[in-house]
Parts: C-alpha cells; sequence; structure tokens
C-alpha cells in the first residue's frame, strides 16, 4: 500500500505560480511514476503531468513550459511547480502513484486561477 498526501494550492492572479507537493509513503519502493492530474467541474480528470523512477517526464501539451514536475526520491516527494498559471488551469488537482499492480491517489487539492 502506498499513501499520498497533498499539499499547496491555492487563489491566485492570472500569471502566478504554485507550488503543488505530494509525499508517498508506505510501500514507496514500489512506485514506478508518480503524476499530477487534474478535473476542472464538468470534465474528465487528465493526466497534467508525469515523472517516472528514472527521471523521464511528461506533460500535457497544455502546461508544456509552464509547468514543470521533480521528484525528491530521498524524501518520497514528488512537485509540481506551476508558472504562467492561467484561468483554464482551474481544477482540482491530484497526485498519484503507480505501482506495477495498482495506481493510488492523494486527497484533490484545489487550485483557482482567478483575478
Amino acid at each position: 500500500q502506498v499513501q499520498l498526501v497533498g499539499s499547496g494550492g491555492g487563489l491566485v492572479q492570472p500569471g502566478g505560480s504554485l507550488r503543488l507537493s505530494c509525499a508517498a509513503s508506505g510501500s514507496t519502493i514500489n512506485i514506478r511514476s508518480m503524476g499530477w492530474y487534474r478535473q476542472a467541474p464538468g470534465k474528465q480528470r487528465d493526466l497534467v503531468a508525469s515523472i517516472s523512477s528514472s527521471g523521464i517526464t511528461n506533460y500535457a501539451d497544455s502546461v508544456k513550459g509552464r509547468f514543470t514536475i521533480s521528484r525528491d526520491n530521498a524524501k518520497n516527494t514528488v512537485y509540481l511547480q506551476m508558472n504562467g498559471l492561467k484561468p483554464e488551469d482551474t481544477a482540482v488537482y491530484a497526485c498519484s502513484a503507480r505501482t506495477v499492480l495498482n495506481q493510488y491517489w492523494g486527497q484533490g487539492i484545489q487550485v483557482t486561477v482567478s483575478s
């Protein structure tokens, strides 16, 4: 089992920045990749960014060049640095960890981009 606890988020003006953090505990040795997803009201949940255990990253086209995912393996923590935030980035964000057999989720974190 893997437990994920996310933090960060909040209200920010367009063009601003936020950093989300997600700390993993439990059977972290089994984690193959971690990522961030988001779901806006009335829309499906989409992958925002992911990072493998070897550091390979993947981003949604809509956030490339603005968001950066990073991972501190010593702390079992993944970060999502979000710069140049736009109103369309408003959503509930959640971190995820994949093992060979399962996918685990952290709690939702509200990010609101509004003036």
